[in-house]
């Protein structure tokens, strides 16, 4: 069903460019279908900002539930952003206490970058403590996305994240193993997630934490687990919101940090993720790359049309359901509560006004 143009965020009408289903608000007014407002806190750095707003907002617009989608994004202020990633949260965010006041069916959080050994000492650190601490108590069910995954585990579970040592990047095969759960009601049981990431939550500390584990990897671990009720907090640890090139995006930047002397060392390529044929083109890059970083020359630019076109998506689909049903659950769950407040008297629309 669709998204609703609450506010002139130029996500919404690239969305619609590109095939979304999405109405103003004036014509939202005058259809007869149930609202859901989901909130995105988008911590993601300056660069992946509106990119992230775009890969969230598309899959709660894809989904099946007879609704109209009010998207709310907000940000934190501890966050260090630059001049025009500030303009734009100025210009189209919500700030977190019109967030509360408001209120929300379900909300979103996004990863972000991290600087410092622990995640405690990050600036967000509190500031995102106290948004989740409100989310569990006031909404029906909060998605939170591998960064957001490993700080939940941290302050609430005390189950501190793993450095790996290395860079788990690439498209990885997983599997459901709990198929009863209804976050994969109809889902293959089988299928790909994008990974991007340094550190990583095992297997032994969401069950020591007595999570519930629904898709895993033998490669890249825990992919999808739930609160011990099943719903209230929903871990991602991979990317599923990715788009078709954000880890070519991602590689062409580690490229960058090579050629500018930012990073010693050049990216490898993320498993999994180009045909055999680009991974050709791109090998040859690195060494004329590397030939012309020797003898002073200018640095070639990728050769990007050689390979945007011939870029694969094997987990869009799968994304695509999974959140489907998390809307579908958040659905169901905000009905009965809606049902409950109007038994007691109470306006679901209006908390403070009786009904009769």
């Amino acid at each position: 069903m669709p998204l609703v143009a609450n506010s002139k965020l130029p996500t919404f009408e690239r969305l619609k460019q590109e095939g979304e289903v999405v109405v103003s608000r004036d014509a939202a007014i005058h259809q007869d279908i149930r609202e859901m407002h989901i909130g995105l806190l988008n911590m993601m750095p300056d660069a992946a900002l509106a990119a992230t707003e775009r890969q969230f907002f598309r899959l709660v617009g894809e989904s099946n539930q007879i609704a109209q989608f009010y998207m709310h994004p907000f940000t934190l202020k501890e966050l260090n952003r630059g001049a025009d990633a500030q303009a734009h949260v100025a210009q189209y965010y919500e700030s977190f206490e019109q967030i509360k006041e408001q209120g929300l069916d379900a909300l979103i959080i996004t990863g972000a970058n991290v600087t410092q050994p622990d995640l405690s000492l990050e600036p967000f650190w509190k500031p995102l403590i106290k948004v989740i601490d409100w989310a569990y108590d006031n909404v029906a069910s909060t998605l939170c996305s591998c960064l957001t995954t490993h700080a939940v585990l941290q302050f609430r579970y005390a189950k501190k994240r793993r450095p790996l040592g290395f860079k788990r990047w690439g498209v990885y095969s997983h599997r459901v193993v709990d198929r009863k759960h209804p976050l994969v009601a109809d889902v293959n049981t089988r299928f790909d997630v994008p990974h991007s990431r340094f550190n990583q939550i095992d297997r032994e500390q969401f069950e020591s934490a007595k999570l519930r584990i629904l898709v895993e990897s033998e490669l890249a671990g825990v992919h999808l687990a739930t609160s011990e009720d099943g719903f209230r907090i929903v871990f991602f640890q991979g990317h599923p919101e990715y788009d078709t090139v954000s880890l070519f995006k991602e590689y062409k930047r580690e490229v960058l940090r090579f050629t500018q002397g930012a990073s010693a060392d050049y990216p490898p390529l993320p498993e999994n993720y180009f045909a055999l044929h680009i991974q050709a083109i791109l090998l040859e890059h690195r060494e004329r790359i590397l030939a012309a970083k020797t003898k002073g020359k200018s640095i070639p630019d990728l050769p990007e049309s050689l390979i945007v076109g011939s870029l694969d998506n094997t987990w869009h689909d799968t994304a695509e359901a999974v959140i489907d049903n998390w809307i579908g659950k958040v659905y169901q769950t905000t009905n009965m509560d809606r049902k409950k407040q109007f038994m007691d008297g109470v306006d679901p629309k209006n908390p403070l006004k009786l009904t009769g």
